[in-house]
């Protein structure tokens, strides 16, 4: 949900509260797909009406840029017509009306636009005015919304919203042939203070074996995470190219052993923790995907921000192994499960598969400083995919000895939007 509409029920929190009756809004919040039927039946269970509408606005809140116009729209057609009022005073007018069964609109089915479709309009030289997707003006508009498919969000409510494990390999075993990682202590703290501060328990294991990787990953699993939304894994290490099949790179215990990332992520899939299934699962590899490294190509100046990295930038590159380290867990398909295996399962990558990973001894490494400082700045208003994103451009844009460049990405089995938390 956009700040200033949070703002507004906020606001007017008290009179809401008051004057809504919940249940003759249930249903219409169920159809325009602002709540799920799950979501409907927790609200419920809260308690009084008074208690349900407090609930009620506070989930309305983590439901993304279409909540608050749909909200005003369900409003309208059970006759709460003095709140459309007070809550319109202060936002953009919404001009609703009842829909009827018969005046259902069906848009042609097409991929998402990523602009509005009012700016279509604007393509064909026509002198509507164009609007921002998020103030819709027309019940047409809201209509293309609602009756078209727009993703949901995930339920990121839970206090605490979930479980958040650091593996932090800084020193390595001499036998390793592995540098020791100087500068991965300044991203592990600023990492550990992100995500407690997004409402996570986090828990840091350093300088981990590959076989304690496996052990704290497998601890993990078998928790109880049915009253939490989310579940977050990050590793600070050496990494490596092996072969895979559906999450590339691995990374290295301290002991020079490495783990899989694709073993790793089976940890939490579907079939391996049931009480994550249908919730995200979070992972984030800081770590090297193999040992090229990427002098970047040539483009136009007005494309990027010049950005050179230190003399200490370092890597964390070891060079492709062919060998599997796969997990003693059964291949067979889950008969239960509606969802595929890893649905539910993000994997952001500080680089490239097959590139190096660059760090800088006394700031930290590239990748981690720019995820903490994006998550500071935007997370209030903006979902996770979008930010990882913003994430890849503002590291594409840095230089390592003013010629080696970094490209960071993400496998993304999510079927949501993901919105952290705003404990700010």
């Amino acid at each position: 949900m956009e700040e200033r509409h949070r703002e507004i029920l906020q606001r007017n929190r008290t009179s809401v509260v008051k004057d809504l009756d919940p249940s003759n809004i249930y249903d219409h919040l169920l159809e325009k797909g602002v709540f799920t039927q799950d979501m409907i039946d927790e609200i419920k269970s809260s308690g009084t009406r008074r208690d349900q509408a407090r609930q009620l606005l506070r989930d309305l809140e983590t439901r993304g840029s279409r909540a608050f116009p749909l909200f005003l729209l369900c409003l309208e057609e059970t006759g709460h017509h003095s709140l459309v009022e007070l809550l319109q005073a202060g936002a953009p007018p919404v001009h609703l009306q009842p829909v009827k069964p018969n005046q259902a609109i069906h848009p042609v089915l097409q991929p998402l636009p990523v602009l509005s479709p009012m700016d279509v309009v604007k393509q064909k030289k026509d002198n509507t005015p164009v609007y921002p997707i998020q103030r819709p003006s027309t019940l047409t508009y809201l209509c293309f919304l609602f009756c078209g498919w727009s993703p949901q969000s995930y339920k990121m409510d839970a206090a605490p919203c979930g479980h958040c494990l650091i593996i932090n390999n800084v020193e390595f075993e001499p036998q390793s042939n592995l540098s020791n990682r100087k500068g991965s202590n300044i991203d592990c703290e600023k990492l550990e203070r992100r995500f407690k501060a997004l409402n996570f328990i986090v828990e840091v294991k350093t300088n981990q074996k590959h076989s304690q990787i496996k052990r704290e990953l497998s601890a993990l699993s078998k928790k109880d995470h049915s009253q939490y939304d989310c579940c977050v894994v990050i590793i600070l290490s050496h990494g490596t190219d092996v072969s895979h099949n559906r999450f590339p790179g691995a990374v290295y215990g301290v002991d020079g052993h490495y783990v899989a990332v694709q073993n790793i992520t089976n940890y939490l899939n579907g079939q391996h923790c049931p009480s994550l299934q249908g919730k995200p699962k979070l992972f984030f590899i800081q770590a090297c995907g193999g040992d090229e490294k990427d002098t970047g190509f040539e483009v136009s100046p007005d494309e990027v921000k010049p950005s050179f990295g230190e003399k200490d930038d370092q890597t964390d590159a070891i060079p492709m192994s062919s060998s599997s380290d796969s997990l003693s867990m059964s291949d067979e398909p889950d008969a239960r499960a509606t969802l595929p295996t890893p649905s539910d399962i993000l994997v952001s990558y500080s680089t490239f598969p097959g590139y190096v990973s660059w760090r800088d001894a006394q700031a930290g490494t590239w990748y981690v400083e720019t995820l903490d400082r994006i998550l500071e700045e935007n997370v209030a208003t903006v979902d996770l995919v979008t930010m990882l994103m913003m994430v890849n451009n503002e590291v594409s844009q840095n230089s390592a000895k003013g010629l080696y460049k970094q490209m960071p990405g993400s496998f993304n089995f999510l079927r949501k939007r993901l919105y952290f938390q705003n404990q700010a």
